[in-house]
């Protein structure tokens, strides 16, 4: 194959088909789990809006919780889209201020390093995944994570934040792949907006990684979907993003897998010996 690019991607797959296997797997795990509906943290962005629709569709709107939690880096037209989001669904939702719940850390982490972005925006993931949790509990409802393929095969999610999660019902389809749906589901505002995690002021996914998803997402496809070996991706796609991507992958493994658990086979006394 010589030539792949988003459009490749986009092409790739029969969005009915995939609409009504999402559908069932959100069904199933909350039946499985004796959970009573499940609980999406709204922002306002692509991921959240296309889950939040696949839920409803899955579950009914009256068995689906939105929670909006804006921060001071949140824009007001973030805001306004999430609240259409979920008054468009018709779906039960919370609005809860972050900022209140962020400056208490602040004011209580000894030795709190203002300085460092990375480490204070990712605090605020964190903050949302223990609010969802709460009502999770609250309701026996489950989480339902928001991460897509492009996401998660880049490390690009904060590791027990917007990872922590109970459920990823759009973790195998790609950025691009999402727009599309949003696109289909009509939702094209939705679709368009450049995609932001909003961590700190002006905070843009694009800029961060330094390449667009339209540019990313065929080099992903290529190398975990068509497996196409990384002599041949380069051949293929730019030099220099072929290396992005696969160092991004390589350095977010531990984010991808449970913790390690030390062996001790070799340390155990033979129980079965005394028995």
């Amino acid at each position: 194959m010589n030539f792949i690019d988003y459009r490749t991607v986009v092409d790739a797959i029969d969005y009915e088909k995939a609409v009504d296997i999402i559908i069932g797997f959100i069904r199933d795990n909350v039946l499985g789990a004796s959970a009573k509906g499940v609980v999406i943290g709204v922002s306002g962005g692509l991921d959240s809006t296309v889950t939040s629709i696949l839920a409803v569709k899955a579950l009914g709107r009256e068995n689906v919780l939105g929670v909006i939690m804006p921060s001071r880096y949140t824009p007001r037209e973030d805001i306004d889209d999430a609240l259409y989001i979920v008054n468009s669904l018709g779906i039960r939702y919370l609005y809860i201020d972050i900022d209140p719940i962020l400056d208490s850390y602040i004011k209580n982490l000894p030795g709190f390093d203002h300085s460092n972005r990375l480490a204070t925006g990712n605090l605020m993931p964190r903050i949302r995944m223990a609010i969802l949790y709460y009502y999770a509990n609250l309701y026996n409802y489950l989480v339902l994570g928001t991460g897509d393929k492009s996401e998660i095969l880049l490390g690009y999610f904060t590791k027990y934040g917007d990872g922590g999660v109970d459920l990823l019902p759009i973790g195998d389809l790609y950025k691009v792949q999402v727009r599309r749906l949003a696109e289909i589901m009509g939702f094209e505002k939705i679709a368009r907006k450049p995609s932001s995690p909003r961590l700190w002021p002006g905070h843009r996914v694009e800029e961060e990684l330094g390449a667009s998803y339209e540019e990313i997402d065929p080099i992903l496809y290529a190398l975990f979907d068509l497996r196409i070996p990384i002599e041949k991706a380069y051949q293929i796609f730019r030099r220099d993003l072929v290396d992005m991507v696969i160092r991004r992958y390589r350095q977010s493994e531990h984010k991808r897998r449970t913790p390690p658990i030390a062996d001790l086979s070799s340390a155990k006394k033979m129980v079965r010996e005394a028995l």
